[in-house]
Formats: structure tokens, sequence, C-alpha cells
């Protein structure tokens, strides 16, 4: 209990809840009315954080100060109560794993064929696939925000969002990077083995206007006719939405929601998730500077191969975790990968 506590850093938390809810009841509190959300918003995120930790800590220390007593009349009952924090405490340890401002988002998984031509697109949907698979294994909400189709086979790229679940971008936040797959071509006469690569990319779903401020005059907008192979229900009307953000140019063009409306909302959603992983990717940038030289450039930012001949196997660069047994990560038994990354950072 006391590591568990310890780690959590409970007392910093607390102390941190605590000035928040006295900046709550200055008076000229709302004056800012952004920063004064941010603020409420961190403080309610505290406090469902450590409710439950509180609440084991205090009975955790009911139940020793009884079993001090030495009254064996309570004996078998305090022991049952202490199986019981046990199994409390188990559970909240796993949420230990879960430490980002956004992890407990749900999440926008985008995928990327890289040079390869038919073999790479056809890689990307296998791995679209995959993600699928294991989002149906949990149980969760998919929609495909886009999708474009590859001449041949497979897909150039697609962005799905995953929701109905706990701590899905936590969870889901170790499958960025560059992914490789080895295997004999099925798109080569002479079948000889072929490498290829593809991108994938996890940011939060930032679905909440107020936690990324937007400035309307940072953003230009534009409306067009969707063309070319797209993903489900795509519009034939000038209902196709890109928004740019100027200071960074970052841009996010939708085309299949059914109306322009929801085509600008669905873009400017996932705006706010690309400026939130800009940030993130620039605190990270800013933690290996002070570390030291660290990795390569984005494509060459390879995290896991796969590997299906000569031999089978699944393996995380990462972690080290490997698996000889490829079809069934590609099926979407991703739980092991995803533990030894949590484990591992």
């Amino acid at each position: 209990m006391d590591q568990a506590v310890a780690k959590l850093n409970l007392s910093k938390l607390e102390s941190e809840l605590n000035t928040l809810n006295k900046k709550m009841t200055e008076p000229d509190f709302w004056k800012d009315a952004k920063k004064a959300q941010a603020i409420s918003r961190r403080a309610g995120d505290l406090s469902r954080r450590l409710a439950p930790w509180q609440k084991l800590v205090s009975d955790f220390k009911t139940v020793q100060e009884l079993l001090a007593t030495k009254d064996l009349g309570l004996e078998n009952e305090l022991t049952k109560q202490l199986d019981g924090l046990d199994k409390q405490l188990s559970g909240l340890q796993s949420e230990l794993k879960f430490q980002g401002p956004y992890d407990d988002h749900d999440a926008i998984i985008s995928i990327y064929a890289g040079a390869g031509g038919t073999d790479a697109q056809d890689w990307a949907q296998m791995l679209l696939r995959m993600y699928v698979r294991w989002a149906d294994s949990q149980h969760l909400t998919l929609k495909t925000i886009d999708q474009s189709v590859g001449e041949e086979a497979g897909i150039k790229s697609a962005t799905i969002e995953v929701s109905g679940g706990d701590w899905l971008y936590g969870k889901l936040a170790g499958e960025h990077g560059v992914h490789r797959l080895v295997r004999l071509s099925p798109y080569n006469a002479d079948h000889k083995r072929q490498t290829s690569f593809a991108k994938v990319g996890v940011l939060p779903l930032i679905s909440q206007p107020d936690e990324v401020g937007l400035d309307q005059k940072d953003l230009k907008i534009d409306v067009f006719r969707a063309s070319g192979k797209g993903g489900q229900s795509v519009n034939t009307t000038d209902s196709a939405v890109r928004v740019t953000h100027l200071p960074t140019a970052i841009s996010v063009a939708i085309q299949t929601e059914r109306s322009q409306l929801q085509n600008k909302e669905t873009a400017l959603s996932i705006l706010r998730s690309k400026l939130v992983q800009l940030q993130l990717e620039q605190h990270a940038k800013n933690l290996a500077e002070i570390k030291g030289p660290s990795q390569s450039a984005e494509w060459g930012n390879q995290i896991r191969s796969y590997v299906l001949h000569p031999y089978k196997q699944v393996k995380d660069l990462r972690t080290d975790y490997e698996t000889t047994n490829p079809e069934v990560v590609l099926d979407g038994k991703l739980e092991p990968l995803i533990e030894a990354w949590l484990d591992k950072k």
C-alpha cells in the first residue's frame, strides 16, 4: 500500500487540489474564462482520481487500527475486509500505468502506407484490420473518419475513431510509430521476399472545444467537392471541409460526414487532437534534449516488426516482447504487446 501511494504521490496531488480549490473561491476567478475552465477541469480530474485512493487508504488504516486491538471476535471479519482491500488495491495499481494528461481520452488511429506500392498498401490494410479486430474483441465503438483506397489493393491511408472504453489513448499511444512487415509478396510474380512499412499515428480524441482553445483568426476553412476513391459514404456535394491552423500549418480535411457542419466539427476535433499531439511531442523532445541524443527521423522510428517469412515472429523493438505467432497478433490479440509497453514506459 505504502509503495503504491508513494508512486502515485498522493500528498502532492492532494496539495495541488487544495491549491486549485482555493483559486476557485477567489472573487475574480471567472475573469479569465479560459483559464478558469482549465483550472476547474484539472480540479475535477484530480478529485475523480484521488477519491478512490483516499477511501482505500482510510479503510486500510481503520482495519489496521482494529486489528491492533487484537479482538478475536473481529479477526475473521477484518481478514475478509483486508482481502477485499487488496483486490481494490490491485485494480487501482493498474491505473498507475496511466499518468498522461490525456490517457483517459478516446483515441484516433491513423494508418499510412509507406513506400512500396501495392505491398505497402496491403500492409496498411492488414494493420487497419488488426486494430478493428482488437477493438471488436474489447467491445469498443469504431467510426471511420477517412479512408483512401489503393489502386490495386489495400489502402493508402485510413483514420478511425475508437471510443467506449477506459484509458483508450493511454493503451493505444504505444502503437504510434512505424510498423515493418517481412513476407513473400503476393503481388510479385516471382513471390520474392518483400519488406513493407506503414506508419501508425495515435491521437487523443479532444471532443470538448474548451480543452484546446482555437482562435478563429488562426483558422483557414475551405469548402470543396469530394473526389476520387474515398471511404464509406463519400459526399458528392460541396460539403467536404478543410481546416488549416495557420500558426502550425496543420491541415485536416474531412469529407465522410453527411453535412458541411458535421465535416467541419469533425475536422476541428481532429485538429485539436493534432495540436495536443504536437504539444506532447514537443514536451518529449525537450526531455530528450535534456537526456541526450535520441531517436531518428519519423519514418526511421520503427517500433515493431512482423515477420511471416522465412520464419514467424512479431517483435516489439522497444520492449523486446516477441511471439512466434504473428497470425494471432494480426487477428487483433494486442493485449500482451500493450501491457509490455505500459510496463516498460
